[in-house]
């Protein structure tokens, strides 16, 4: 427990760090490290330690990804996403007698969610620039944080309360019903709150005053935090399903008493892209 709670203090510390050089492109950086250390996660989790070279296929692909500006990343994104698929296919013809087309096709598919996610971020950054919209991006950035971990902590505190039927006893033998209910709630409370918070430092959200940000603004904060926790527990579960069929307890150790990035990070996985598809839509209604 002592070992948790030192590298969560720790953790809580870089990530305050990190967000205080969100408008630099430090914060770019930290992202794809982030993003390249949890695809290795997968790599290895999945087992290629004797094929390398799969995983630095994917190194340039991120790097555009979190450290391309907007333009550069449209125009070369689906070039990008079409030299790396022939890549993998060129890395199976070439060495078919070790490579399992089952496990690279397994493990492209889980590391395109995990980069997918990461790019959300950056993404947001990007929709949000602070010259004309402040701080909002770094509010949404925040809100997919809590709705993940605010959820994850309100349904960890609703089933030990309260938690009596079993969600998923195979996967995840401890996640009741009844918590997950509470994740929700507890995800539609604190997006709320957050809002209430940010509007009253910041005074305006999407280039609105604060005043004007109204009840239906909120109505669709809360329900969005309500479909992000759902979606947090699918990450969850999701990341738990591999680690079962891959035979391992953490995805790595990068975190003392946590595990790896992806065992912090499963919740975020969907809810990050969720957040972000939300908040394009958002820019048109509220523009």
């Amino acid at each position: 427990m002592k070992t948790r709670i030192i590298t969560a203090v720790v953790g809580l510390a870089v990530l305050f760090v990190v967000m205080l050089l969100f408008d630099t492109i430090v914060f770019n950086i930290a992202i794809a490290l982030l993003c390249l250390i949890a695809v290795h996660e997968v790599f290895n989790a999945f087992q290629f330690e004797k094929q390398n070279y799969v995983f630095w296929g994917f190194v340039p692909y991120i790097l555009l990804l979190m450290l391309g500006n907007t333009a550069l990343v449209s125009a070369a994104i689906v070039p990008a996403t079409y030299l790396l698929a022939l890549y993998f296919a060129l890395c199976l013809i070439a060495d078919s007698q070790k490579l399992s087309a089952a496990k690279l096709g397994g493990m492209v598919a889980f590391s395109g969610i995990v980069i997918l996610c990461f790019a959300s971020i950056i993404a947001l950054k990007n929709h949000l620039p602070r010259a004309e919209y402040g701080y909002d991006a770094l509010y949404f950035v925040f809100l997919i944080l809590g709705f993940a971990w605010g959820g994850d902590s309100a349904a960890y505190f609703t089933g030990r309360a309260c938690g009596k039927h079993k969600l998923a006893p195979v996967v995840s033998p401890h996640k009741t019903v009844e918590g997950a209910v509470g994740g929700v709630f507890g995800s539609m409370l604190l997006g709320i709150v957050v809002t209430v918070c940010y509007t009253a430092i910041h005074k305006s959200l999407f280039g609105m005053p604060a005043e004007a940000v109204n009840g239906k603004y909120y109505l669709i904060v809360a329900l969005v935090g309500g479909a992000a926790s759902l979606l947090g527990i699918v990450g969850d579960l999701f990341a738990s399903v591999i680690k079962r069929q891959c035979g391992i307890k953490d995805y790595g150790t990068i975190f003392p008493g946590h595990g790896g990035v992806l065992d912090r990070f499963d919740s975020v996985l969907f809810i990050a892209p969720l957040v972000t598809m939300s908040v394009s839509a958002g820019i048109q209604y509220f523009a």
